[in-house]
């Protein structure tokens, strides 16, 4: 029941974002996604921001947030985003959260129900995973300059 504004770097990156459902596709490279967000919603802004990008959307993504909005900020591939002030959460009474899967896995209970959880929901076609590279296991590191580059789109399986 959500409307989903989706923010992406590159136009295969939007075809993937459209594909996948979302409403709204804004390359945030090209257009201001605050602007064109607050256009979108008619000046009220957005219950709920996920962040991956970090340092290049965060402000603005904190800026969309209607009152008692959410921030989820778990990624930073353009680098840490800038602190952000009590003062500035107590504008519009919004919340920040800073996610890491280490916080959802701490013992081996955790890790069985939550891999099931993701397993269950690619076998009955609920969840569709994209794996657009495999490489072999000593290649890691070309593996690892790929996803630094944001050069990649889907998945990368190293494969030992």
């Amino acid at each position: 029941g959500a409307t989903v504004i989706a923010t992406v770097s590159t136009e295969a990156k939007a075809a993937i974002a459209k594909a996948c459902g979302a409403d709204h596709v804004i390359r945030y490279t090209v257009d201001d996604f605050e602007a064109e967000t607050m256009r979108i919603t008619g000046g009220k802004g957005v219950h709920v921001v996920y962040d991956s990008v970090g340092k290049d959307t965060f402000a603005k993504g904190m800026n969309l947030l209607d009152n008692r909005g959410y921030m989820i900020c778990y990624g930073q591939s353009s680098g840490w985003p800038d602190p952000v002030s009590l003062q500035t959460l107590n504008i519009k009474g919004t919340f920040v959260s800073r996610p890491s899967l280490v916080h959802y896995t701490t013992d081996r209970h955790e890790i069985a129900l939550r891999s099931g959880a993701v397993f269950n929901a690619i076998g009955a076609g609920r969840l569709k995973v994209d794996v657009t590279k495999t490489f072999p296991l000593a290649e890691a590191a070309e593996a690892h300059r790929q996803l630094e580059g944001r050069a990649t789109t889907g998945k990368l399986l190293l494969i030992p």
